[in-house]
């Protein structure tokens, strides 16, 4: 969690902000930061989504290309993978 919100600081993930009148601020859960956004009304709260995660359809495809063409598998996990993306909204999270 620390290098979590190390990587936050350094990126600049966001603004500690007085909450706003009428603005409502999304809960949220550590494991990794995630919002939850099931509180959010499409068109009041958000206007799209954007979830860059690959399926596991794709990770078969890629092991099975791996495994017959005698190619070599590495794992990396990016812990700011998700500290990319930039909103047009303001977004209020307690």
């Amino acid at each position: 969690m620390k290098d979590e919100l190390d990587s936050m600081a350094k990126n600049e993930v966001w603004d500690l902000v007085e909450l706003p009148e009428r603005a409502i601020a999304i809960g949220c859960k550590w494991a990794k930061l995630v919002t939850k956004g099931f509180t959010q009304m499409e068109g009041i709260d958000y206007h799209e989504t954007f979830f860059p995660v690959s399926k596991k359809d794709l990770l078969r495809i890629i092991m099975a290309l791996v495994a017959h063409m005698d190619l070599e598998l590495h794992r990396m996990d990016v812990k700011t993978a998700f500290l990319i993306r930039d909103l047009d909204e303001e977004v209020y999270m307690k």
